[in-house]
């Protein structure tokens, strides 16, 4: 589900943490598996046939709950890790599922310009630096069909909000289930705020509609992961 920046470097997501980015994230599944429904329902208008691009694939999760629940769709998967994509194919394949997806080293930018009927990206845009994301959200625009649908969950807060200390204490509990460490737990705020890229809300929506989506919808939400939708106008 990751996918570093341009700017960052794709080694974040190295061979050793592929193999086991599922186990680590395994304690947080009642919300992944929340996020996975709820995306599901958001999509159910699609197409029989419906191709979707995913940005930022990384180990398939995304594509088995999708392929699973509509055995007609296709799938181009994008991610910058190849370690991560190695273990996503070999996921893809157990299930069955491989010979409708199309997997490719490298970035949004790196996808075809097909008119996809949908585009999802969970859990990428956090990694995107402040100033490169109205460029991130207006790639994924650009390659969807007209109407076609944009869905997204990222790390989101207003980390100068006089409640995020409050927020934080919640994100602080994820992470214990997640494996930090009280070191990395004492510089939470500050990899939110200089590690990460978290925008507040607010600014996500607004640089969503200036990329071309007029009217993002919220559909999920979990501590500091929200998740919206869209329609490519």
């Amino acid at each position: 589900m990751k996918q570093a920046s341009p700017s960052s470097p794709p080694s974040l997501f190295n061979r050793e943490l592929a193999d086991a980015y599922d186990r680590r994230n395994s304690a947080l599944a009642p919300i992944s598996d929340g996020l996975h429904f709820l995306l599901r329902l958001v999509l159910a208008d699609l197409p029989a046939d419906a191709r979707v691009l995913c940005v930022g694939v990384g180990t398939g999760a995304e594509i088995l709950s999708l392929a699973k629940a509509y055995p007609g769709w296709s799938f181009v998967g994008v991610d910058p890790s190849e370690d991560m994509l190695a273990v996503g194919r070999g996921r893809l394949e157990q299930a069955g599922v491989l010979d409708r997806c199309q997997l490719l080293h490298g970035y949004v930018q790196d996808a075809p310009r097909d008119g996809f009927d949908a585009v999802v990206s969970l859990l990428v845009a956090h990694f995107i630096k402040r100033e490169d994301r109205l460029a991130f959200y207006s790639a994924i625009h650009d390659r969807l069909r007209p109407g076609g649908h944009f869905a997204s969950a990222e790390i989101t807060g207003d980390l100068d909000a006089p409640e995020f200390p409050d927020v934080l204490e919640d994100w602080k509990r994820v992470q214990v289930l997640m494996g930090a460490t009280p070191e990395s737990l004492s510089t939470l705020a500050d990899t939110l705020r200089n590690a990460l890229s978290v925008l507040s809300p607010a600014e996500t929506e607004a640089l969503w509609r200036a990329a071309g989506f007029p009217k993002p919808v919220p559909f999920f939400q979990a501590f500091m992961i929200r998740g919206w939708h869209a329609q490519r106008a």
